[in-house]
């Protein structure tokens, strides 16, 4: 018999965790709050990781390039648009593709239906039933009803209910900004990821096709403000930026803006599999956004749950082993990169007035090698065997 698997949410990782489950030989199940699956209007930088990623789920490089625009890193800069640290056309290492995030929804969601994968939208999802790995199955709860598996996937987002049931004290905390985020039908120029540092502040735009610009506003706000008109408070907020970011928000269709609390998991979960139950993406390792490896690591976490879960199970391994595996290697990882955020956002967007001239004097001084190392260690993974 297949075995199977409730994939508890149909966002990014969960469609990533589906796709290469159902490959493997899987019988899979996703259950989605939303009733109907997709995005929302925004940009992945989508590095030589998630690339790879993607290769491993049996995306070609046709399909790849249909997802978006190859750019790169184009360096930081301060809120005049002065260069603080701009990164030169060779450096190889911060090369990336700049996709629309709904494009990279549809794209996954499309290779699920064609699997044959049982798509549940409407449901919520209340609570998990961990099983074990030698005896009982694991199951997700939702209003009224048990929905009982060999392998549960928490793919629920930042806020899961699934990891709450099963790790209480692993607890999603605000971060204290806030992000304006749209795509603009306009070309930009150049055709690079540029961000800008501010007081207690972010904006970064990126190309997501020939004609479209992904940008976003990341600014220290109280939780759960609320604001009469996004779009006039984002010009507001960024009036004395640079000239080329007033005329981009001043460009922008206000009914294309949108804002959230941006939410992070501090730590991570302390384990990412509880039983028979399987943490991938912001359920298990939410970061901050300050290097842009959310969409990233959750395509890793998707083809890792295949590759090492998956395929060894479904050829006869012990479920007990393979999610062992599965723990050592993303957990480690991912709390390096959640760490390298936070550093990053200390350093960046998160700085005050105060040590501005200081933080762009010592950002200037670093080399390109350090650079292109760090890159290489967070962007230079690939699927495991």
């Amino acid at each position: 018999m297949e075995p199977t698997a409730v994939v508890a949410g149909g966002g990014i990782a969960g469609l990533a965790s589906a796709l290469g489950l159902a490959q493997a030989g899987w019988q899979v199940t996703v259950l989605e709050q939303a009733t109907e699956l997709g995005e929302v209007g925004a940009g992945v930088a989508l590095a030589r990781n998630g690339v790879a990623a993607l290769r491993g789920l049996g995306f070609d490089d046709s399909a790849i390039e249909s997802l978006g625009v190859p750019t790169r890193a184009g360096g930081v800069y301060d809120l005049h648009g002065r260069p603080i640290r701009p990164i030169a056309d060779d450096v190889d290492a911060v090369a990336m593709r700049g996709v629309h995030r709904a494009r990279l929804h549809s794209a996954l969601l499309q290779r699920v239906r064609d699997l044959d994968v049982d798509l549940v939208t409407g449901i919520t999802v209340t609570g998990a039933r961990p099983g074990s790995p030698d005896g009982e199955q694991a199951a997700v709860r939702t209003t009224g009803a048990e929905h009982a598996a060999d392998l549960v996937v928490a793919a629920d987002g930042v806020r899961s209910a699934v990891r709450t049931a099963l790790t209480p004290s692993a607890r999603a905390a605000y971060s204290g900004y806030s992000s304006w985020r749209a795509v603009t039908p306009l070309a930009l120029q150049p055709s690079v990821l540029r961000q800008y540092w501010g007081p207690h502040a972010e904006f970064g735009t990126m190309p997501v096709g020939p004609d479209q610009t992904y940008w976003y506003g990341y600014v220290k706000m109280p939780e759960g403000f609320r604001l009469p008109d996004e779009h006039a408070a984002a010009r507001d907020r960024f009036a004395d930026w640079a000239p080329e970011i007033v005329d981009l928000i001043e460009q922008t269709d206000p009914g294309a803006v949108m804002r959230h609390d941006v939410l992070h998991l501090p730590g991570g979960m302390p384990r990412y599999v509880i039983g028979r139950v399987v943490a991938t993406g912001d359920a298990a390792h939410g970061g901050l956004p300050t290097v842009g490896q959310g969409a990233a690591t959750a395509l890793e976490d998707g083809i890792s749950v295949a590759r090492l879960v998956g395929a060894p199970v479904a050829a006869g391994r012990p479920l007990a082993a393979a999610l062992a595996d599965y723990d050592s290697q993303r957990r480690p990882r991912c709390r390096a990169i959640s760490r390298t955020a936070l550093v990053t956002a200390r350093l960046g967007s998160h700085l005050g007035p105060r040590f501005q001239g200081l933080r762009n004097t010592l950002v200037r001084m670093a080399p390109t090698s350090a650079i292109s190392r760090g890159a290489d260690a967070v962007m230079g993974w690939n699927p495991p065997a």
